[in-house]
């Protein structure tokens, strides 16, 4: 807990996790909105809590001044924090760029964005080095985590293995319809979502899913106290039976409907530890496949085989019950409320099993409505 004084934050990019942090920031009484960052012009001038779906205006106008929006944070604790939610998907380098930086500015950085750094022990040193060097000249910090959704493949699966006798097995797993995602260039062109059969899609292209996962069993691995012998990856896709229309538009019978993969962590030659996805375009896509559970569109899992066998199923929803959403939602909330921790924390790049979980003290009744 930070008792010095209230951290301004800014939130770079009001996508899925940009609205979400926007919201965690106003429920979490240590922290104070100070700036909205975007990059869409038909977004600068509009009031926060407009972009981030609330019911009412917060008074801070999004902006797409970045050097205005970083000289807010001044006059708060420490150097103030961003909450940097904008995608790293098809820009690594820019946000890469954007993240240095804040840190030089003397910003705690939070985000999602940057996959080689979710192990930052095991991270290229082309990547972590200059992030490295903007963190000690600022004096600040770096925490990344969040993808699918971050706590459910390295805080909770950890968590969960002290409760067994003995451990077979940890399999971590995600299960989506993306029908709901309003992501449309990530789901067709990322993921392959009405793509013809033969398109590779680069998010499952070999060795990707490594580069994206693989940091979260190796994290598993070393809360576990185990030596990997390696990472192996699988990959399965199915095409739709029957052309479907959804808020994305139209996807054809005959292109990729469902794929299914898994990044496995080999230990003494047999798979000990696995973050699995089972994505679909529609649900009737591969039924044979894992389902969420009680009918839902989406589910995060932790399995632990073993004795005694352990599942947990967690599911979350956010705006209008959209369980896509509540994922996107709950890995922004992670993140943010690991701020005060991390101004306490010394300049540095962290990852998921050193930042402890926040609990929600302050926010029991708060409402940002």
């Amino acid at each position: 807990m930070v008792d010095e004084g209230t951290i301004r934050v800014a939130v770079w990019g009001t996508g899925n996790m940009g609205r979400a942090s926007i919201r965690a920031v106003v429920a979490n009484p240590f922290l104070e909105l100070a700036a909205v960052i975007v990059a869409n012009p038909e977004k600068v001038g509009r009031d926060a809590g407009d972009l981030a779906g609330l019911d009412r205006s917060i008074g801070v106008i999004a902006t797409d001044d970045i050097d205005a929006a970083l000289t807010e944070l001044k006059g708060g604790f420490g150097g103030g924090a961003v909450a940097y939610m904008a995608s790293g998907d098809i820009r690594p380098d820019d946000a890469t760029a954007d993240i240095e930086r804040c840190l030089r500015a003397g910003a705690v950085v939070v985000t999602p964005a940057l996959y080689a750094l979710y192990d930052q022990r095991n991270a290229p040193a082309e990547v972590s080095d200059p992030l490295l060097a903007a963190a000690t000249e600022g004096g600040s910090s770096l925490f990344v985590s969040g993808v699918d959704p971050g706590w459910g493949n390295d805080l909770l699966p950890v968590l969960i293995s002290g409760l067994a006798g003995t451990v077979e097995q940890i399999r971590c797993q995600e299960i989506f319809d993306y029908a709901t995602y309003d992501q449309p260039d990530s789901v067709r062109f990322l993921v392959g979502m009405g793509q013809p059969m033969e398109y590779e899609p680069p998010m499952v292209a070999p060795s990707v899913p490594t580069m994206v996962w693989g940091g979260q069993v190796r994290m598993v691995a070393r809360a576990l106290g185990v030596e990997l012998d390696e990472i192996r990856e699988t990959l399965e896709r199915r095409p739709l039976e029957s052309t479907i229309e959804n808020k994305m538009g139209t996807f054809e019978a005959g292109t990729q409907g469902a794929l299914r993969f898994e990044v496995q962590g080999i230990v003494d030659g047999e798979v000990r530890i696995v973050i699995e996805h089972v994505t679909r375009i529609h649900r009737d896509c591969a039924p044979d496949w894992p389902l969420p559970p009680g009918g839902g569109d989406g589910v995060h899992k932790v399995v632990i085989e073993g004795r005694p066998r352990i599942e947990v199923n967690l599911e979350a929803t956010d705006e209008d019950g959209n369980r896509a959403a509540g994922g996107n939602a709950t890995a922004a909330a992670r993140l943010v409320n690991a701020i005060p921790w991390l101004h306490t924390a010394g300049p540095g790049i962290y990852d998921a099993l050193d930042v402890p979980l926040t609990p929600a003290v302050g926010r029991i009744g708060r409402t940002t409505t």
